[in-house]
């Protein structure tokens, strides 16, 4: 069969689609780019928050639309997973529904439609739990110098606003010697960096009674891949990051000084109300560690405006917050109210119109510290790590960037995709760098 896979949303789910094309290829199924030639679309869906739905019901109508008598659609992932047989009414042309915890049964689901003559009643796999164990698939694809490694799925966190417990059920970390396994696999077929992801990276391995184990699976990966070049660390808890984890990340070069840690507002009353961590005294005092630590350490944050019951006041705090600690980089987020959480029925809902003139604000704001925080760097010497070529110029990104979500850096002059080449700072936007070759050997693998 010809299987075509359309992937939407977080990083998480490029993992997951992975894996699943992984599996279908070990079962003797062709992997294609092109849907009309497809005997089976897959949609990896998001449903995180409402612009994401849309999306994914814009993709699945799309697809859908010159479907084939024999062509079968499934929708996975986390909008199958959140809607279930709703999904059905606002996309009727799909065949077949695959839930976030049962994505490890597509070959089998691939094989039940497949041998049917008829398309019949549609299916919903959506009940289950992910044998994580079997995690992943051997051979799993990543493309260019760069492949995800998920270290765990779900989350056991009871932020207010927060679907995603709903989605993917609670925490569930993966066997330690499972990932050092993959992280090999990873970097013998080219991958020159890993990036560590999960819900939350420094919850990993509490559901299986283990303590702090962040830090230690960091050192194992780097004993079994001592060639690695980067290793970066996506989506920390505020609240977890100890001072044994901020030691090994500034032991060990292979380890990018850059922290995503989603701090959602700076406020400690809409702290509260998001039920998240709200001691702003300790989130400053953890990242004076870090950078103490670090000092050029790159930051990045999550931050939502607009929630329910936020006052001018504490929208001004927020701002104030941001100013204080001065991000590297910011993903800012409108609220929005989602179907079965405790915010969605809090008073106090924040006009659309407000939502939207904050987040300018918010952006605004930021967009000055990013443009600042970037020009520091003109000037440094950073290695790079190329990512496409054309048209003379080679683009790519410093340990301060991570993929698709922060900066590129620009050199003029095409190099290899997946070298690692020093280059000078020679300019800096908001966003963006520019710079030179230095007059050092490429490495490559």
């Amino acid at each position: 069969m010809r299987i075509f896979i359309a992937t939407l949303g977080c990083p998480k789910n490029v993992v997951d689609s992975e894996n699943m094309a992984a599996q279908l290829a070990l079962a003797h199924h062709d992997i294609v780019e092109d849907p009309r030639r497809a005997d089976v679309i897959i949609v990896n869906t998001c449903g995180f928050i409402e612009p994401a739905r849309r999306e994914s019901l814009d993709v699945l109508r799309e697809l859908t639309r010159g479907k084939r008598r024999r062509q079968r659609v499934i929708a996975a992932g986390c909008l199958a997973q959140r809607w279930g047989t709703r999904l059905f009414q606002e996309a009727p042309a799909v065949d077949a529904l695959l839930g976030t915890r049962r994505w490890d049964e597509i070959t089998r689901l691939v094989d039940v439609l497949s041998s049917r003559t008829s398309p019949g009643e549609p299916l919903a796999w959506l009940d289950g739990s992910l044998d994580m164990e079997k995690m992943p698939a051997p051979g799993r694809p990543f493309a260019g110098p760069s492949a995800y490694l998920k270290i765990a799925d779900g989350c056991s966190a009871s932020c207010s606003f927060c679907s995603i417990p709903l989605i993917k059920g609670p925490a569930r970390s993966r066997p330690m010697e499972h990932i050092v396994a993959e992280a090999r696999e990873l970097v013998e077929a080219g991958a020159r960096e890993l990036i560590l992801i999960a819900q939350d990276i420094t919850s990993y391995g509490a559901d299986l009674g283990m303590e702090d184990a962040l830090p230690d699976l960091i050192e194992r990966i780097l004993r079994a891949v001592p060639e690695l070049d980067w290793l970066r660390l996506m989506y920390a808890y505020p609240q977890r990051i100890s001072p044994r984890l901020i030691e090994v990340m500034a032991a060990h070069p292979q380890v990018c000084h850059y922290l995503d840690i989603p701090l959602q507002h700076g406020h400690p009353e809409v702290l509260r109300r998001m039920r998240r961590p709200h001691d702003l005294d300790k989130v400053m005092a953890q990242i004076e560690a870090l950078r103490a630590a670090m000092p050029d350490i790159a930051l990045r944050t999550s931050l939502i405006v607009g929630f329910p019951g936020e006052t001018e006041t504490e929208f001004q705090a927020l701002l104030e917050f941001v100013d204080a600690i001065s991000f590297d980089w910011v993903g800012a987020f409108i609220f929005s109210p989602e179907e079965g959480t405790p915010a969605a029925e809090m008073p106090g809902q924040v006009p659309a119109e407000v939502k939207q003139a904050r987040y300018a604000q918010l952006m605004e704001r930021q967009q000055a510290i990013s443009l600042r925080r970037n020009q520091e760097q003109v000037g440094r010497v950073l290695d790079m790590l190329v990512e496409g070529v054309g048209d003379g110029i080679s683009v790519g990104r410093t340990y301060r960037d991570a993929p698709e979500i922060d900066g590129l850096i620009l050199v003029e002059g095409e190099a290899g995709v997946g070298d690692l080449l020093p280059v000078r700072v020679t300019s800096a936007s908001e966003y963006d760098l520019w710079g030179e070759w230095v007059a050092q050997e490429t490495r490559r693998r």
